[in-house]
């Protein structure tokens, strides 16, 4: 009696969760309602059998108690149930599969009229290419990606020399639009993912997968990454901006294309050492750093992350946050950089100057940094070196009070706050940083940092 009551409650219980549930649906933002149909669909097909057969048993488990005096009814077969069973279940599945068919076959047969945006997926973060004029995407090859070429485009495919690329996880699309979406994957398996617009689909290492959409709210969604992609899946985060078509073609204008990208040149150490004097006051001669003045070491890291560092100081992306006072003070030397010119010529003079090994500041365990650092080793390297395609800058031999500082206000919420909506890879470093338990917990790992 008591279990037939409890099977009871809990099909109550779950209708009353499902109809009055606050998790639902986000609203929508593409043409997908027929998504949302099949989803009801299934939804009320399943329901009701839950139901049904809950109830069944509930009915079954008090009909059929124990009682005294008693004996249980043999019957191994019973041919008219089972057909009944059979066409019923049959019925189901068809109700439930014959609208997903339907859809997914329109979800990937795009209209003529689409115009085509490739998704790079790769751990931990998204990239997007665009056909320039000529409408159509170059060529492409794994084995010619590096930093120079992240996408691998092949240089000598015409087509692609004015593709456009946006190398940051933020694509923005013109409202009232079809878009077909071509994705791929140079690394592991991923899914791109817009809630919103009622789309997913897995990334896979040498294929092309797409679907199409087409944009119906102006607005800003996020994309998400909801294939198990590695240990910073979750962190594998991306935003799709809706925008009226003027503001589309205004940011598009400023995105590079792969032809502009090739002729850039390398930075001039001549002019870089004129613009580091400014910089010398703080960072040192050598850029050995001062930890006196708050000025980490700057030589030995990789000028990627220095050119996108003063970049988002540039911007002030970095040091939007009140309470990040250090950053705040290099403002002002930032604006000194006049261009991304300047940028890289002060970067190829820093990378010009021999390395100075710091002194060790923070004292730890290093034993137990070590267990601790397995978590960064996907990223940052089994040395901490830094890998660029992850965008993970070099952590071995910089300045450790430095690291020590930073990885609290990651912490802490000062860098990578979710309010500071356009630093995707300060957001990534902000989630891995919680696994740092304890101030004990940094002091460990940075000691073992010293040692690599």
């Amino acid at each position: 009696m008591v279990f037939a009551v409890a099977i009871v409650l809990l099909v109550l219980g779950t209708l009353a969760f499902h109809f009055l549930s606050p998790w639902f649906f986000t609203p929508i933002a593409s043409n997908w309602e027929m998504v949302d149909q099949t989803v009801n669909v299934t939804f009320w097909v399943t329901g009701i059998v839950f139901v049904v057969v809950n109830l069944f048993m509930a009915y079954s488990v008090f009909r059929f108690r124990h009682r005294k005096g008693n004996t249980a009814h043999y019957e191994p077969e019973n041919k008219k149930l089972e057909w009944w069973l059979t066409i019923v279940t049959s019925v189901g599945i068809a109700a439930m599969l014959a609208p997903g068919l339907s859809v997914w076959a329109k979800f990937v047969t795009p209209p003529p009229t689409a115009s085509v945006v490739e998704v790079l997926g790769q751990q931990w973060n998204w990239s997007y290419r665009l056909p320039g004029k000529d409408g159509a995407l170059g060529a492409t090859d794994p084995r010619l990606i590096s930093l120079a070429n992240p996408f691998g485009i092949d240089p000598k495919d015409p087509k692609g020399q004015d593709d456009v690329l946006i190398g940051n996880p933020e694509l923005h699309l013109p409202v009232d639009h079809d878009v077909r979406m071509a994705m791929r994957s140079i690394d592991v398996n991923h899914q791109f993912a817009v809630p919103q617009f009622r789309m997913k689909m897995d990334l896979v290492a040498g294929m092309i997968t797409s679907f199409w959409f087409k944009t119906t709210q102006v607005g800003s969604y996020d994309a998400l990454c909801e294939q198990l992609c590695g240990l910073a899946h979750f962190a594998m985060r991306g935003r799709v901006v809706v925008e009226p078509d003027e503001q589309y073609q205004k940011w598009l204008a400023q995105q590079p294309t792969f032809a502009q990208v090739k002729e850039e040149v390398a930075g001039d150490v001549v002019a870089g050492k004129a613009l580091y004097s400014v910089c010398s006051a703080c960072h040192g001669d050598q850029a050995q750093g001062n930890r006196d003045l708050n000025a980490p070491k700057l030589n030995g890291q990789a000028g990627w992350y220095l050119a996108r560092q003063l970049r988002n100081f540039k911007s002030g992306l970095r040091g939007a946050s009140e309470r990040d006072t250090n950053a705040k003070a290099m403002l002002p030397f930032a604006q000194t950089l006049a261009d991304d010119t300047a940028i890289k010529n002060v970067v190829a003079y820093i990378n010009s100057l021999p390395e100075v090994r710091p002194q060790q500041t923070v004292s730890g365990n290093p034993e137990r940094g070590k267990a601790i650092y397995d978590n960064c080793v996907a990223c940052h390297g089994i040395k901490g070196q830094g890998i660029w395609a992850t965008n993970a800058p070099r952590l071995a031999d910089m300045s450790d009070w430095y690291l020590r500082h930073q990885l609290q206000n990651f912490k802490d919420g000062i860098r990578g706050s979710k309010d500071d909506r356009l630093d995707f890879y300060g957001a990534q470093m902000a989630s891995m940083a919680r696994a740092l338990r304890s101030q004990q917990a940094i002091d460990d790992v940075i000691d073992y940092l010293h040692n690599l």
